[in-house]
């Protein structure tokens, strides 16, 4: 499979802004076990500006573009330190690539990150892909990296994009107002009535939320590509997806008959 994993800051770091060491050694784990078993895996990873946050002992997430920024050119480096050493001691390679909203609007230069994708995918390179919030000053032209890694799934072509966040997957109501909430299994169709469903902001630290998945379960569906939310507090749930075993939210991709997938 061509398997895409969206990683959230929550997932990533605690409140303080420093890296959760046991979560994201688990993670590396799992993904280079999947890697090890024949799957292309692409990792989408929140985080730079939480790292930088932590690095930099902010007592909270910046609000100001300049200093979000600066936060995001720290947290950066430590984040991909941390991932090459982690990965690297599987044998396996990774690449990092920063994209912003013009990198996906812009014909040519889609064209280009899609091929460049595609061929470190060939060269057996496992892609961490961000967005560039150290340039990046529309945040609401791409704006969270749950639909940036549905962009990303689409781009691809990808069997499935699995988004790890701090939440189960996707309930009848919030979970943490009602006690008769209850996590939907299965998502046929994203329609109006599932859109309702999403809403609020995410974590102190991050900025997606459950609008932000659904929305990101809009586009890989119209794509064909089935997409999972699911809680990153247990990586091992990723083993599911080869060993057939279900968890969290599965949104089912509109699948033509004649579809083939690469």
């Amino acid at each position: 499979m061509r398997i895409v994993v969206k990683v959230g800051t929550s997932t990533l770091a605690y409140r303080t802004g420093h890296l959760n060491l046991r979560r994201i050694e688990e993670l590396c784990t799992v993904l280079s076990d999947l890697k090890n078993s024949g799957n292309d895996v692409i990792l989408v990873s929140s985080g730079a500006i939480a790292m930088g946050v932590g690095k930099l002992s902010l007592s909270e997430r910046p609000k100001d573009i300049p200093t979000k920024q600066a936060a995001a050119a720290v947290g950066q480096c430590e984040l991909m330190y941390t991932y090459d050493k982690l990965f690297s001691e599987y044998n396996h390679t990774v690449a990092q690539i920063l994209i912003t909203g013009s990198d996906v609007e812009n014909e040519e230069r889609y064209k280009n990150f899609r091929n460049t994708l595609d061929r470190l995918l060939e060269l057996n390179v496992l892609p961490i892909i961000n967005e560039n919030d150290t340039v990046s000053t529309k945040e609401i032209v791409i704006g969270d990296n749950d639909t940036l890694a549905a962009i990303v799934s689409k781009a691809i072509s990808a069997d499935i994009l699995v988004l790890l966040s701090d939440i189960d997957g996707l309930y009848t109501a919030d979970p943490q107002k009602s006690k008769s909430a209850q996590l939907i299994p299965v998502v046929e169709e994203v329609t109006e009535e599932i859109e309702r469903l999403g809403g609020g902001a995410g974590s102190a630290l991050g900025t997606g939320g459950m609008a932000t998945k659904i929305h990101a379960a809009r586009i890989c569906c119209d794509a064909g590509i089935d997409m999972i939310i699911a809680n990153g507090a247990n990586p091992r749930l990723l083993y599911g997806l080869c060993d057939g075993v279900p968890f969290g939210t599965l949104f089912k991709g509109k699948h033509a008959p004649d579809k083939e997938k690469k």
